[in-house]
């Protein structure tokens, strides 16, 4: 038993989605860290619309806890992990919060105080990854939001992270419609880490097809939300189609004049081709226009700062 428990009001929102087979053994272990770490905290399960016995199990570990609260909310239908988590930050009021996007207990419970201290070196968002090869579709996403990104956060695969009370303060007052949570913490402008953890255990936890879908419609949206890969893909596009409309234009007009061409061919085909030049031209207008008002609603840019320095009295 501690005896010097940690001041800090922690709270811990973890996401709970059919995960009956593995949800008493987390959400034990995070009971124990919390009970002999902390002499306050809180457990917010969020119960995102499981079919199985997970809430039922929660019920049942909840029994244990003698010092740390636990709640749980149970979201109307299936929102997915994004704004499942949201729903849990918005009722944690911990001057420290821990996100746990999954119930997957592949790391020592230890790991969990090694982040929160990290955390009070100066970091107000600690990450921790585990320490083994990235799938390839995540390998992939990372890459190209990497390379097509104007952010600085280097994202890579998370199991948890603690996010200090000021960074959710700041998040609190930026932009409500982003639906990726790594972007917001990316834009918030604060100190981050990432810290490594060795597996413990390799039962990796498997996700049933809505949720499989909806991780899949995630990547696919923050990419179009968040990168230059739609816009560049779409201007590169009609920048082709148009040049090989100035083609059948420039085609045309030499076939007019040194060949003998069929009557109504030539006038049908240059009629075509401006037409489809026009029409490409006013779609690179519009997609400019998409990729201005994407920027202005999604990446809009606020000011923020790392840290504020006193340097006289």
């Amino acid at each position: 038993m501690i005896d010097n428990k940690e001041k800090n009001f922690v709270s811990a929102v973890i996401y709970v989605h059919n995960a009956e087979n593995r949800i008493e053994q987390f959400l034990s272990a995070i009971i124990d860290v919390m009970e002999h770490n902390f002499e306050h905290s809180e457990i917010i399960c969020v119960n995102d619309c499981s079919d199985d016995e997970s809430v039922s199990i929660i019920k049942k570990v909840s029994d244990r806890a003698s010092s740390t609260s636990v709640s749980v909310i149970n979201m109307s239908f299936f929102h997915g992990l994004e704004l499942a988590m949201d729903a849990g930050m918005d009722l944690a009021i911990g001057d420290f919060v821990f996100e746990f996007d999954n119930t997957n207990l592949d790391f020592d419970p230890e790991t969990i105080m090694r982040i929160y201290r990290h955390s009070l070196t100066g970091f107000d968002i600690v990450s921790a990854s585990p320490n083994k090869k990235e799938r390839l579709s995540s390998r992939v996403f990372y890459k190209v939001f990497e390379r097509f990104s104007e952010l600085s956060y280097d994202m890579t695969t998370e199991s948890f992270r603690i996010l200090s009370r000021r960074v959710i303060n700041r998040i609190s007052s930026m932009n409500k419609t982003i639906p990726y949570r790594k972007v917001v913490y990316a834009g918030s402008g604060l100190k981050t880490a990432n810290i490594k953890y060795d597996v413990v255990s390799t039962g990796a936890a498997q996700n049933d097809s809505r949720e499989k879908k909806y991780r899949i419609s995630l990547a696919v949206d923050t990419l179009i939300l968040f990168t230059e890969v739609g816009y560049r893909f779409s201007f590169w596009m009609t920048t082709v189609m148009m040049l090989i409309s100035m083609f059948m234009v420039a085609y045309t007009v030499i076939i007019y004049l040194i060949g003998h061409p069929i009557e109504g061919w030539t006038t049908t085909v240059l009629f075509l081709a401006i037409a489809f030049l026009g029409l490409f031209g006013i779609l690179t207008i519009i997609v400019k226009y998409l990729q201005i008002i994407v920027d202005l609603v999604f990446k809009r840019k606020q000011y923020n700062f790392e840290s504020i320095e006193k340097l006289t009295k």
